[in-house]
């Protein structure tokens, strides 16, 4: 379902997503419900739409102001996975929701992030499809248009996307790069990892533990923002250095140190995982 499925956002995108293959069931938009959009029903509430549809998955394209409310309420409503669009949430609005959802069965992808993509099969996000080509790669990025990019040299190096997932570049977001590592190492479709970070925390080196730990499949990686000044913010909310652990050369050196291969421009993401399959 959609979450602000009749606004000017929430058509175009869910129109995108129907065109892709996406099963689409219905949307919320208060006040409007009992109606029809895109051929689908409209709810008052997520609740409503859940019962109703049977949905299991919602995207919100709700303003700023409103999103924590909207994706506590899609919580509430059972729903396993919520991903939200929207940029601009206020820090302590993500506290709250962060809190919220503790010890609940919703797993959040983003805010500020371009949703989750099946190459081939469904997209939950604002993605140009039209990039994805069906394969075995899997992708986890804080950046939308570097996942774009990353699944375009994926897929010229003769390779293809198994699920891409852009986790969104805010300083709290809900699921941090090494739950979405792990869910593709996981993946019976997915056979190499390509993984995209930013300057800012330490969600990169959390996952690179992780790796080589646990880690059962090829990973490439790549960090932006490596002339980054220190302190300020870049792009991103998260993307900002803190400390001497933030920079990119500091992220890109515990990456390599657990057996990730580590790229320095985006330009080699694709020929560096053929090559590293092809040695495998």
């Amino acid at each position: 379902m959609v979450q602000g499925f009749t606004g000017t956002e929430g058509t175009f995108h869910a129109t995108q997503m129907i065109e892709y293959g996406t099963c689409l069931v219905g949307g919320v938009t208060p006040g409007k419900g009992g109606t029809m959009h895109l051929d689908r029903p409209v709810f008052n509430t997520v609740d409503q739409a859940a019962r109703a549809t049977g949905a299991d998955v919602s995207i919100l394209f709700v303003p700023p102001a409103f999103a924590a409310d909207a994706i506590m309420e899609a919580a509430d409503a059972g729903i396993r996975l919520v991903v939200c669009i929207t940029e601009g949430i206020p820090v302590q609005d993500m506290v709250l929701v962060q809190q919220y959802l503790k010890g609940k069965a919703t797993r959040l992808v983003g805010p500020n992030c371009p949703g989750v993509i099946s190459a081939d099969l469904c997209k939950v996000g604002i993605m140009p499809g039209f990039v994805f080509r069906k394969g075995h790669i899997g992708i986890v990025s804080k950046s939308g248009t570097l996942t774009y990019e990353a699944a375009d040299q994926v897929v010229k190096a003769g390779l293809g996307i198994s699920t891409a997932i852009g986790i969104g570049g805010d300083p709290i977001i809900g699921t941090p790069t090494r739950e979405a590592v792990a869910l593709l190492m996981e993946d019976p479709e997915t056979r190499g990892i390509v993984m995209i970070g930013e300057i800012g925390g330490n969600m990169e080196a959390d996952a690179a533990a992780y790796v080589k730990k646990e880690g059962n499949k090829p990973v490439v990686g790549f960090i932006a923002g490596q002339t980054a000044p220190p302190g300020r913010r870049m792009g991103h909310a998260g993307a900002i250095v803190g400390g001497a652990e933030d920079t990119a050369a500091a992220k890109m050196a515990i990456m390599r140190a657990s057996g990730i291969h580590v790229v320095d421009s985006p330009a080699d993401i694709g020929k560096t995982m053929a090559s590293v399959l092809r040695e495998r």
